[in-house]
């Protein structure tokens, strides 16, 4: 009969699978016994296909960024456990907008979340019932009965502001 909650061995198991799976998606070190180049190459498939999900949820923070998607959000997310797509997406968008490195583009699509859903950084996002305001690198979204509408759109540099 085993004891419960499973043998030493099993145990054992579970704590090298879950320190496997801190270095791959978490940022953990590399656990004794696994060659490094193979965790790297598996990290990095495992980042890819992150990005790429997230992009799915955050497609105009994704296209803002172009080229330097895959690398941006790699470098943000190596340490970071995801918290889903639609989280990390957010999570980024908040980060880049922190040190002002949000595109107009992403902006306007962060504004828009942030007008239609409550966010914590802790808890999944809420549909907002109350009418509400996002904002973000001068984009202005509002959000009434359900309905959300980019009233302002983002700053771009080297705009010329139009006759007013």
């Amino acid at each position: 009969m085993t004891e419960v909650g499973g043998s030493g061995r099993d145990r054992g198991l579970a704590a090298r699978q879950a320190e496997l799976v801190a270095a791959l998606v978490a940022g953990g070190p590399d656990p004794a016994g696994f060659a490094p180049v193979p965790l790297a190459a598996a990290r990095a498939a495992l980042l890819r296909k992150r990005a790429g999900d997230v992009a799915r949820h955050w497609p105009l923070l994704a296209a803002a960024l172009g080229a330097h998607w895959p690398a941006t959000f790699a470098t943000w997310a190596a340490a970071r456990p995801t918290g889903g797509s639609l989280r990390d997406g957010w999570d980024l968008a908040r980060a880049l907008r922190q040190r002002g490195d949000l595109p107009p583009l992403a902006a306007e699509e962060l504004a828009t979340r942030e007008a239609g859903a409550r966010y914590d950084g802790r808890r999944p996002p809420r549909p907002r019932r109350l009418p509400a305001l996002g904002r973000a690198g001068g984009a202005v979204a509002v959000q009434v009965a359900g309905r959300v509408r980019l009233v302002r759109p983002a700053d771009r540099p080297g705009a010329v502001a139009g006759p007013d």
